[in-house]
C-alpha cells in the first residue's frame, strides 16, 4: 500500500513472541499478565535482551521461564538471545495485569488484593509473615465472601488453599506480594 510506512520492527515482533509465553506453574497466565516479564530490548547486533522478575527469589519455575522465553524467540526467527533475572525492584503481585486478574478469576482463581505497601531500602529486606490472610477473597465461582483458608500452600508456593463455605467448591488464591 503506497503512503502507509511499515511500523512492524525486530522489536515489535521479539516483543510480542516474549509476551505470548505461558507461566509454567499458571499456564492460563502469559509472563506479561504475570507481570514477570519486564522488559525486551534489542542491542546493537541484534540480541534479543529479555529482563524477566521472577515472583520470589526462589522461584522454582525461573529456569523454565528462562528457557521458554529463549525456545519461543528462537522459534521466531531470534537466533541470539540473552534471558535476564532483575531481583530489584521485587515483584509485587500488584503487576498482575487487570487481563491476568480475570483469567485467574475464570479459571476459578482467585487473584490477589493489593498488595501491603513497604518502604523499599537498598539493600532490600523482605520481611517473612507467616500470618494468615487477613482479607476475605471472594469465591472466583459463586462470589460468595464466606470462604476459608484451609491451607497457606497449594501447588506451588504463590498459592493458598480456600473452600467457600457457600458453594463448598474449593479454589486456589494467588497470595498477596
Amino acid at each position: 500500500m503506497r503512503g502507509i510506512q511499515q511500523t512492524d520492527t525486530a522489536l515489535d515482533r521479539a516483543r510480542r513472541a516474549a509476551e505470548a509465553v505461558t507461566d509454567p506453574e499458571l499456564p492460563i497466565l502469559t509472563l506479561a499478565d504475570l507481570g514477570v516479564l519486564r522488559d525486551v530490548e534489542m542491542n546493537a547486533d541484534g540480541t534479543v535482551v529479555v529482563t524477566l522478575t521472577p515472583t520470589y527469589s526462589g522461584c522454582p519455575a525461573v529456569a523454565e521461564m528462562r528457557a521458554d522465553v529463549a525456545r519461543r524467540l528462537n522459534l521466531s526467527g531470534f537466533a541470539a538471545v540473552e534471558v535476564r533475572t532483575a531481583l530489584y525492584p521485587p515483584w509485587t503481585t500488584d503487576w498482575i495485569t487487570e487481563e491476568g486478574r480475570r483469567k485467574l478469576t475464570e479459571h476459578g482463581i482467585a487473584p490477589p488484593g493489593p498488595a501491603r505497601r513497604r518502604p523499599v531500602r537498598v539493600p532490600v529486606l523482605v520481611p517473612l509473615v507467616l500470618s494468615a490472610a487477613h482479607r476475605p477473597v471472594p469465591c472466583p465461582r459463586c462470589g460468595s465472601g464466606d470462604t476459608e483458608e484451609t491451607s497457606r500452600f497449594s501447588a506451588t508456593p504463590c498459592k493458598a488453599l480456600w473452600r467457600c463455605r457457600t458453594c463448598l467448591e474449593p479454589f486456589d488464591h494467588v497470595k498477596e506480594f
